[in-house]
């Protein structure tokens, strides 16, 4: 029985090179599987992934799934990076896809924004998915990092601002809720 998964955690959690990993996996056993991300992740080119660890891997844009290729049971599963840009009605494509074609989908993304409030994504990722798994980061304090601050290009962080700005360490950083909160960064 296919499972929709979404495993979530806060920036610099290795959630791209796991999703990278599964692919592999995957191929590593003869099967196939799918990479994609939505088309506003741009950031490392338009159809690559690229985790800060290096590992990288080429994928194809959510809204050019080859949904009869995935109907007709070309894939053994699909996965999803950067999760938390999708919309629900791309949330609700994967419900149906795991429940009416048995293919399992795997999404890794962010829970919250820099604000602490949900992406869209994330939202219908939480109350859709089958099994839902936290990825563990920590803070500078050592505690674990569940909150994900933007960075102001002073030394400290934001709370205000368009939900969705591109970056990666250049721009955010995940901290404890403590740290997130006072908006420190580091000791």
């Amino acid at each position: 029985m296919a499972k929709l998964y979404f495993r979530y955690g806060a920036m610099s959690s290795s959630k791209t090179a796991q999703a990278i990993m599964v692919k592999y996996n995957y191929g590593e056993r003869g099967q196939r599987a799918l990479l994609t991300k939505p088309a506003v992740d741009t950031r490392d080119g338009v159809r690559t992934i690229r985790s800060r660890s290096g590992l990288t891997d080429e994928c194809v844009l959510f809204g050019e799934l080859p949904l009869e290729e995935i109907r007709s049971g070309a894939y053994d599963c699909i996965i999803v990076d950067e999760a938390q840009f999708l919309k629900k009605h791309e949330v609700m494509l994967l419900v149906e896809l795991v429940d009416k074609y048995n293919v399992p989908v795997i999404c890794y993304g962010l829970r919250t924004d820099f604000r602490g409030e949900f992406f869209e994504g994330s939202l219908w990722l939480m109350a859709m998915a089958d099994t839902i798994e936290e990825i563990k980061t920590v803070c500078w304090c050592g505690r674990k990092a569940i909150m994900n601050a933007r960075l102001d290009g002073k030394g400290g962080v934001t709370k205000v601002g368009e939900q969705v700005v591109l970056g990666a360490d250049d721009k955010y950083i995940g901290l404890c809720r403590k740290h997130w909160e006072e908006g420190k960064i580091c000791k």
